[in-house]
C-alpha cells in the first residue's frame, strides 16, 4: 500500500513491475546472450558457406550460478577455477539428445564492468564452447 509520509508525496515503484519497460538483469542477460548466439549462428554460417540450421540443433540455456563440478571436467570455460560455462555433449536415446550450451550468468556478469565487456565475454565463451563441438578453431568462430 503507497502511503504520503511527512507530505513527500507517494511512495513506490517509479516503474510497476506489471510494465514490459522493468527488466530484472537476468531477463537482460537472456536478451544479450541470444543475440549473442544468433550473431555466431549467422557468422558461422556465412564463413562456413553452410546453412544457419547447422547450430539450431543445439540447445543454449543460461543458468545463475554453477553446480558444484569435479575437477577433471574437460567441457567446462573456465577463469580462475570459476565456470563460466559448461557444454553437455548429446546423449542419443534420452530427453537430453541435442547438445547443450549452459551460460552462468552470475561469473560473467562479475567479470565485465560493462555492457560491452560482457558481450565480448559471452562471444568469447560461446566461441570456445562451440569450437570444441563442432570441430573449428576459436579464431574461425570470432
Amino acid at each position: 500500500m503507497l502511503r504520503d509520509r511527512h507530505g513527500r508525496g507517494l511512495r513506490g515503484p517509479l516503474m510497476p513491475s506489471v510494465l514490459p519497460a522493468r527488466k530484472t538483469s537476468r531477463q537482460y542477460f537472456d536478451e544479450l546472450a541470444m543475440a549473442v548466439v544468433t550473431r555466431i549462428e549467422h557468422q558461422v554460417s556465412a564463413s562456413l558457406n553452410t546453412e544457419v540450421s547447422s547450430l539450431r540443433h543445439i540447445e543454449f540455456a543460461v543458468a545463475d550460478i554453477p553446480p558444484e563440478v569435479t575437477p577433471f571436467d574437460a567441457d567446462i570455460v573456465e577463469d580462475a577455477g570459476v565456470p563460466l560455462a559448461r557444454l553437455f555433449p548429446a546423449q542419443p536415446g534420452t530427453v537430453a539428445a541435442a547438445p547443450r550450451i549452459v551460460l552462468y550468468r552470475r561469473p560473467i556478469e562479475m567479470r565485465s564492468a560493462s555492457l560491452a565487456e560482457k558481450e565480448l565475454l559471452i562471444q568469447s565463451v560461446l566461441a570456445e564452447q562451440l569450437s570444441g563441438l563442432l570441430g573449428i578453431s576459436p579464431d574461425e568462430m570470432d
